[in-house]
């Protein structure tokens, strides 16, 4: 059952991520990513959050939906989008997506992307995407579909990561290690139009991006 969050930072309106919404089992606005919803006539299934950062138009627009809505304090445990995830992991979620979860505040990007680890553990299949970017989060395997354009990097979140082997990519590894604070996963490029990653052992933030 797929499953797109929508929260309040920056979010294209292209016809992809339109396409990705609209085809999704589980549609959840995070707080103010209402907005985007509302710009792109389209109805999430719940509203999740404090409700905070909501302009009182939006909310008042999807409560004339007659939108599901789940409130929580301001003074909580977790960030809206921590909530929205475990809600559609309460709901059979078995991928997920998030929209708008990147921009001006980088602990809340930071924090956004490690989210995508609790899902690898629970090999649920999550990205981040924005303008320029698709994120996860990877602990044994991943096959990504590229353009000559796009890059692709790869940055450990574990002390070591070992087994790494990379194929469809100019710089090839079979069996590989990379150590945090490498800056060697970084800034390879596809070769073929799909892209490999595998690992033995560890944690990689896998990306995907174009200039």
């Amino acid at each position: 059952m797929k499953c797109v969050i929508i929260a309040n930072g920056d979010l294209d309106y292209t016809k992809k991520n339109q396409d990705m919404v609209r085809s999704a089992q589980i549609i959840i606005s995070a707080d103010g990513g209402a907005r985007h919803l509302r710009a792109l006539s389209i109805l999430p299934h719940v509203m999740i959050g404090d409700f905070d950062s909501i302009h009182p138009d939006d909310r008042q627009y999807f409560k004339k939906k007659q939108i599901k809505t789940i409130t929580f304090s301001s003074r909580k445990d977790q960030t809206d989008t921590e909530l929205c995830i475990s809600w559609a992991l309460e709901k059979n979620a078995t991928d997920i997506t998030l929209l708008g979860v990147t921009g001006n505040r980088l602990d809340h990007t930071l924090a956004n992307i490690f989210l995508l680890k609790k899902l690898a553990q629970k090999n649920i299949p999550a990205r981040i995407i924005n303008k320029n970017n698709e994120i996860h989060i990877v602990k044994d395997f991943i096959k990504i579909k590229g353009g000559p354009k796009d890059f692709l990097s790869l940055i450990p979140i574990t002390q070591k990561v070992t087994g790494i082997t990379l194929k469809g990519l100019e710089y090839s590894m079979e069996d590989g290690t990379l150590e945090m604070g490498s800056c060697l996963g970084v800034s390879n490029f596809f070769k073929e139009t799909f892209a490999s990653v595998s690992i033995k052992k560890g944690e990689l933030i896998v990306i995907k991006s174009k200039d």
